[in-house]
């Protein structure tokens, strides 16, 4: 489903931030990409979705190049992408329920399709009862839930959380990444990028680790080692 195809990325200030990434991820696959901060992963992710462009190297979402796609394509390909950030990027005017029920607007859903998928979403995120609530009468684990809802509720092909327990305590960071293991195990494919050793233990399964812009392994037993 998604190629990365000898990848590289240098900033205009020379900074090098991937050099010939290679790797596949295929449908329904949980994959996380592991390093310490500045190692590249971010910019692994905003490459995906065409929020920048590679230096050298092509990206693909199935047989299409996501850099040569044209404005129109890349809004289908950022629909069929949910993505979870660490920062959760809530309106803090809204309330949870309209925050959701904005992205749905943007995927052009109907009012009737909004006000069945919105309830439902939130429920199956463990956040029902503040459908009402404003961001900011949440916790941080409660903002990255409704984050999380956000990103599925258009149904999309795949999820990218990155680094999305980077402020949770252990509590709420293990209740995160159950919650992205039950979505993915729903049939979606995750791609989650984080630096917590804690987090690829309680994951398991494929990790790809990053260092210093390379990728240094590829593992499919769950192990990070650096």
């Amino acid at each position: 489903m998604i190629y990365y195809d000898k990848v590289s990325k240098t900033y205009p200030d020379e900074t090098v931030a991937l050099t010939d990434v290679s790797f596949s991820v295929e449908p329904k696959e949980f994959v996380t990409i592991v390093g310490p901060s500045g190692a590249g992963k971010t910019t692994l992710m905003k490459l995906l979705i065409a929020e920048d462009r590679p230096t050298g190297g092509t990206i693909s979402f199935e047989s299409a190049n996501v850099h040569k796609m044209n404005r129109r394509d890349i809004g289908k390909l950022r629909r069929r992408i949910g993505t979870v950030f660490q920062d959760y990027r809530l309106i803090p005017t809204k309330t949870i329920y309209e925050n959701i029920a904005f992205a749905m607007e943007a995927a052009g859903r109907t009012d009737a399709e909004i006000a069945a998928d919105v309830p439902h979403v939130l429920e199956l995120v463990d956040i029902g009862h503040k459908i009402w609530n404003f961001p900011k009468e949440l916790s941080g684990g409660e903002r990255q839930r409704v984050a999380i809802a956000r990103a599925i509720v258009t149904q999309p092909d795949v999820v990218i959380a990155d680094e999305p327990t980077g402020n949770l305590d252990p509590t709420n960071t293990a209740e995160i990444v159950r919650i992205l293991k039950k979505i993915n195990q729903l049939g979606t494919t995750v791609l989650l990028t984080t630096h917590n050793k804690g987090v690829v233990d309680t994951v398991g399964g494929r990790v790809i680790t990053i260092e210093k812009g390379k990728v240094i392994k590829d593992d499919k037993n769950g192990k990070y080692i650096l």
